[in-house]
């Protein structure tokens, strides 16, 4: 390449600079989110529970093309999530049970879907809306018994893309037994400053840039997930 034509090609690249005109890559939905209750895998991950990769920082990234039937949603550096012969804790419930959402940014919503197996049990509908701050969906699953692991869906209403997340179970009790040591980082106390790695329920309040803020759903705080820039889980008081 001549050097008049390198020259042209800077020219053009410092004017549309200011302009905002480069082209940028297509990127997936803005939405993010996972099931925090009863834990899911990805929220184990993230607890500590269960030693994991990068899903650990950041559970709600499961993201993929909508129809498909895995826990890590077709992404390859989230593969353990479908390893299960990991020690993933399964929480005991009776034959109904109370999923419940947690999102750092709310996008158009065409449903939910619950599956055990190829069986959808659930559904619920988003009405092509943003969905609440906190969302739960109760769940029948008489027809099922023991350890089961449920498949749980949100299809993004405007994109191609759905979001996954499984979550173990044991139907009629009989769960793995609760950890006897102590985990070796415990979370901190809910209150006081804002701090990443904190376990925080709604109703709490913490300080964070000289501002209070409340808690709005139970969350376990991540890197980049401080309470300025995430309203959908922190509302200042």
């Amino acid at each position: 390449m001549n050097l008049k034509r390198k020259l042209g090609i800077f020219t053009a690249a410092a004017t549309l600079a200011p302009l905002g005109l480069f082209v940028l890559p297509a990127g997936t939905a803005t939405a993010h989110g996972y099931i925090s209750s009863p834990p899911s895998r990805q929220a184990q991950c993230a607890q500590g529970t269960v030693s994991c990769g990068s899903i650990k920082w950041e559970p709600q990234s499961v993201e993929g093309p909508k129809g498909l039937r895995s826990c890590h949603g077709g992404v390859g550096r989230f593969a353990e999530l479908n390893d299960d012969s990991l020690p993933w804790r399964a929480t005991s419930v009776g034959s109904s049970v109370t999923f419940t959402w947690t999102f750092t940014v709310r996008h158009v919503t065409a449903n939910f879907e619950y599956y055990v197996g190829n069986t959808r049990v659930a559904s619920f509908s988003g009405n092509n809306q943003q969905p609440p701050p906190g969302l739960s969906h109760t769940v029948n699953l008489s027809g099922f018994s023991g350890r089961q692991k449920v498949l749980a869906v949100w299809n993004i209403g405007d994109t191609s893309n759905a979001f996954y997340a499984c979550v173990d179970l044991q139907i009629g009790g009989g769960g793995a037994p609760a950890p006897t040591d102590p985990p070796t980082n415990p979370p901190e106390t809910p209150g006081g400053s804002w701090a990443s790695g904190t376990a925080y329920t709604a109703g709490s309040t913490v300080t964070f840039g000289g501002s209070t803020y409340r808690c709005l759903q139970n969350h376990t705080a991540l890197p980049g997930w401080e309470p300025a820039s995430t309203p959908a889980l922190w509302q200042p008081v």
